[in-house]
């Protein structure tokens, strides 16, 4: 088995699609125009896509008030602290920065959006 998507519930697929391929090296795969407006983002592997989409329009979670240790998206970075300035600069926030002993480098943010993401330096690569 391999992992073909991870899918998530948004309140504005096409603004997080926008964000995401501007600012996240992603690319939209495949979208649809009606109904929950669902986008397929691949990442610049082209190995790993994401799902959003606006289905159901009332439960989409408050991503803003979670944790970020219970759900996000973390993304391979060889420059967290100038991936993370730059980032900033288009509306992230950032959480915390942790910098374990093995020689890793793990900033948190959150997106536009309250969603959490992570940019990784790995000390030892594990993909």
């Amino acid at each position: 088995m391999k992992i073909e998507h991870f899918a998530y519930n948004v309140a504005d697929p096409e603004a997080v699609a926008e964000w995401y391929t501007a600012n996240l090296g992603m690319t939209v795969a495949r979208k649809m125009e009606g109904g929950p407006r669902t986008h397929f983002l691949k990442d610049s592997s082209g190995q790993v896509m994401i799902e959003i989409y606006n289905n159901p329009p009332d439960e989409v979670p408050p991503y803003a008030d979670m944790n970020p240790l219970i759900l996000h998206l973390a993304f391979v970075c060889e420059t967290p602290d100038a991936k993370r300035a730059e980032l900033e600069k288009v509306g992230a926030t950032f959480v915390e920065e942790v910098k374990p002993q093995d020689g890793s480098h793990l900033v948190m943010m959150r997106d536009p959006f309250g969603f959490s993401i992570q940019l990784c330096k790995r000390g030892v690569p594990m993909l």
